[in-house]
């Protein structure tokens, strides 16, 4: 399609694209996407083509493309008050109804919102929190922070710490000395095959208590883990995992964070991935689905327990000296409101559950049998194909032949968006939490063509 503007080449020359291959993009040998526009699963780009996305922008987009409530609701605050700060005791009437919201619907025993603008700083606050938590209490050593390898937490400096992917370590002189890693709950990856599912848990608790062990416990702050492994290849957690894990942190009195990034407000086909899986977490982190990421907002949820301490500190030394200029911003407040009542409306946190499940069984129906898929796994609406060279021996492709990501741009041909996840060659899907039956056919018969032409 020919075009009279210079769009293409300012993309090129001008923009910075983040996890993007920089030269090849600049040298124009990866080829951009100019999206232009959304209804309901679907985008359209700039060429015209319609597109089914498999994985709702980064998990965000959870009730959907083109809601007009939302985009209505932000026009209309926009109009009545761009901005204002929440410093000091300030707010508007958008940013204390979704602080209300957003705690109606964690678990019982949380109680205040800090927001932000990404995922990241969420998790930023929530170590400089843990910090100031354990400082207040008289215990300056206890700092450092526990994550899992493939988990995913942000790319700032302590949040690409925390995240347990090489490819947010590599050159960026991280992680820093205050983050351990210990093993990932991904029974499928196990090193010893012999291991049962309640083998496995075992092995993953004890390691976490030799690791505490090791380190020594008053020096360990804080454990953080998503419900659900995300980028780290969309891994459900093995059945008792969490029990197991909670059992380990409460002995040694190490707070824990629930990343619900992903799986907060309805992905799992519930509210919270928290009460999903009973973690009773000490903070948890959200972001993408509080607003299915139609303006940036993100949060930190406090429990009962931190809050009161934090209080003291206050009372102590005065105010908490954190702070982001656009905390609580009125638009993204705004945007959180009218999409935690559509979540409610439509009825999406149990289509996620009931979708889901559809389509991970069309999923394994239609790709269990094939010799090169090794696992497809998910829950409510997450699911994954990791494929392998040999599945008997489980023998895995080398990197070079970029078998996921070959699958993933046969997909992309015909009109399915999917993602090639980091470290592996695995699939992942995360549709809108308002995907159909005959939505989620396509995906898997798509799918299914996809994995038959790279692989035969």
């Amino acid at each position: 399609m020919l075009r009279n503007d210079q769009l293409d080449q300012w993309d090129h020359d001008h923009f910075f694209h983040p996890s993007t291959h920089l030269a090849q993009f600049a040298r124009g040998e990866l080829k951009n996407r100019i999206v232009t526009g959304g209804e309901g699963v679907h985008v359209t780009d700039r060429e015209g083509n319609r597109l089914l996305d498999g994985f709702a922008g980064l998990y965000c987009v959870n009730i959907g493309y083109g809601r007009q409530e939302v985009a209505e609701a932000i026009a209309a605050q926009a109009k009545e008050l761009a901005y204002y700060h929440s410093y000091v005791g300030h707010g508007t009437e958008a940013s204390v109804t979704l602080a209300k919201m957003v705690i109606d619907r964690a678990p019982k025993n949380m109680s205040r919102v800090y927001f932000g603008l990404s995922g990241s700083d969420a998790n930023e606050t929530n170590v400089k929190l843990i910090w100031y938590y354990n400082n207040i209490l008289g215990r300056p050593e206890k700092k450092k922070i526990i994550s899992r390898w493939r988990g995913y937490h942000g790319s700032g400096l302590m949040t690409g710490s925390l995240t347990g992917l090489e490819l947010f370590h590599k050159k960026f002189d991280l992680p820093l000395s205050q983050v351990l890693h210990t093993e990932a709950p991904y029974y499928f990856r196990r090193q010893d095959r012999s291991m049962s599912e309640a083998d496995f848990v075992a092995h993953c608790a004890s390691e976490l208590e030799a690791l505490i062990e090791r380190e020594g416990a008053d020096t360990i702050a804080a454990f953080i883990g998503e419900p659900v492994l995300g980028t780290g290849g969309i891994v459900p957690p093995p059945a008792g995992y969490w029990a197991a894990i909670q059992a380990v942190l409460k002995k040694h009195d190490i707070l824990l964070v629930a990343d619900e990034v992903v799986t907060g407000f309805g992905r799992l086909g519930t509210m919270m991935g928290s009460t999903h899986y009973g973690i009773e977490p000490d903070i948890i982190t959200i972001a993408k689905g509080l607003t299915s990421a139609y303006a940036p907002l993100s949060g930190s949820i406090i429990s009962k327990n931190v809050w009161k301490v934090l209080e003291q500190g206050t009372d102590e030394f005065g105010a908490i000296g954190h702070g982001w200029t656009y905390s609580a911003h009125p638009i993204g407040a705004a945007a959180g409101v009218a999409n935690l009542k559509l979540i409610d409306d439509l009825g999406l946190v149990k289509n996620a559950g009931e979708t889901g499940a559809y389509l991970n069984a069309g999923m394994r129906d239609a790709l269990g049998s094939h010799p090169n898929v090794g696992d497809i796994r998910g829950e409510g609406m997450l699911c994954a194909v990791e494929f392998v060279e040999d599945r008997d021996n489980r023998t895995f492709f080398d990197a070079s032949k970029k078998v996921g990501p070959s699958v993933a741009a046969a997909l992309l041909e015909r009109g399915v968006i999917a993602r090639a996840m980091p470290q592996g060659d695995i699939l992942g899907f995360a549709p809108p939490l308002c995907l159909t039956r005959q939505e989620a056919d396509t995906i898997v018969s798509a799918t299914a063509e996809a994995v038959r032409q790279v692989l035969g």
